[in-house]
């Protein structure tokens, strides 16, 4: 069988592990795939991240992504997101933090908390 080259770092190579750990709402869960011998990148398997899925969906922790519609504002000459208190609470937002503001495709923006200012 012939070993595979890390897509990621292209250095190392790829071998066979039972012991990739993924967390899923604060449940661990391990799995079988392979890891870089060079950079340690870990790669599951369609079929193992199926049998994943398919047991934290029996546990009612994995469900549809957080969809919240909101209405955007004008203020000045800029537009204006206002996050719902409840997500603010959940996200631990206390309104110091700088934010990452990336396009994300044609009609998506992806918002990441980076760090408190």
């Amino acid at each position: 069988m012939k070993e595979k080259k890390c897509p990621v770092c292209e250095k190392g190579k790829l071998v066979h592990v039972e012991d990739i750990v993924s967390e899923v709402e604060g449940y661990f869960f391990i799995e079988k795939g392979n890891r870089c011998t060079s950079c340690g990148e870990e790669f599951i398997p369609e079929e193992e991240g199926q049998k994943m899925i398919k047991v934290a969906r029996r546990m009612k922790i994995w469900g549809k992504p957080l969809k919240l519609y909101r209405k955007l504002s004008k203020s000045g000459r800029g537009t204006v997101l206002r996050i719902p208190s409840d997500l603010e609470k959940n996200l631990d937002i206390r309104g110091d933090e700088i934010v990452i503001i990336s396009k994300v495709g044609k009609n998506k923006i992806l918002i990441e908390i980076e760090s408190a200012s």
